[in-house]
């Protein structure tokens, strides 16, 4: 299944489990937001999930 993982500041220890548990095809990395990111930076969470699906397409 492919996924992608959005990090926000706070975050920086997901990678290894994500590349081991998923097929990772999008990685992005913020320098805003934070463990809520739809409330503290919704711009950018939404730029990243359309790019995102757009590359599924």
């Amino acid at each position: 299944m492919p996924t992608g993982v959005a990090v926000f500041p706070g975050g920086s220890t997901i990678r290894g489990i994500a590349e081991k548990q998923n097929t990772v095809v999008h990685w992005s990395e913020f320098t805003r937001g934070g463990h809520f990111a739809p409330m503290e930076a919704p711009d950018l969470l939404v730029a990243d999930l359309r790019a995102f699906f757009r590359a599924l397409r």
